[in-house]
């Protein structure tokens, strides 16, 4: 018996999300909520969907992971010559998002992208597997390559070249997202589900509940 897809649904009743419970800082909101979502071991829980939009107006997506955090925002690492990091290059607003599905849980977060510190980026590539870091040379992300091969000679070529001591390509570094706009979505039953939303007025949070 083949089932619809239009029928597939879920009651979410796991938790709520009120304003006496949530903090008024959006940071300590996220921060309360990663933890408990490392803690209850969901799959990959620095996993996050970054959206960005290119020259012609089309948005794309894809999942890269959270690195870190703090009051400046939110860190992860790439290959500047990128899909993404063109797009960001040109157009430096962007939108992540969190899913953790076995809490019923996302978070959306908005704002304007800028590259760290040549010394953050140096700092975690150094800390990156050796593997890891010859990748980074070996990827030209993002552009057409014949197949699969290109990559494992390229791995080879750098590995050779670079032994155990691979400098950090110039190409390869990080952003952070200073976010202007947070969101925290709880799923909640008969699809009334809490929404918080954080917007920064001027140099304050804002707290206000958006309808489901």
């Amino acid at each position: 018996m083949t089932t619809s897809i239009a029928d597939l649904r879920k009651s979410y009743e796991r938790a709520e999300l009120n304003e006496d419970a949530s903090h008024a800082a959006p940071l300590q909101q996220f921060d309360q909520w990663l933890k408990e979502a490392i803690s209850a071991e969901v799959p990959e829980p620095n996993a996050m969907t970054l959206a960005t939009v290119g020259s012609d107006m089309r948005p794309s997506t894809r999942i890269v992971l959270i690195k870190g955090y703090d009051e400046r925002g939110i860190v992860w690492f790439t290959n500047y010559e990128s899909r993404k990091g063109r797009q960001l290059a040109g157009n430096p607003y962007a939108a992540i998002q969190f899913h953790w599905v076995e809490l019923e849980r996302v978070v959306r977060i908005e704002g304007v992208v800028e590259k760290v510190s040549d010394e953050e980026s140096d700092e975690y590539f150094h800390s990156r597997p050796l593997d890891s870091r010859i990748g980074a040379w070996a990827s030209p992300q993002s552009q057409v390559i014949s197949g699969r091969s290109v990559l494992v000679a390229n791995a080879a070529k750098y590995g050779a070249q670079f032994m155990l001591k691979p400098p950090r390509p110039p190409h390869w570094g990080g952003y952070r997202l200073k976010p202007d706009q947070w969101e925290f979505w709880q799923g909640r039953k008969s699809r009334l589900h809490d929404r918080l939303r954080y917007r920064l007025d001027g140099t304050d949070w804002v707290r206000e509940r958006l309808a489901p």
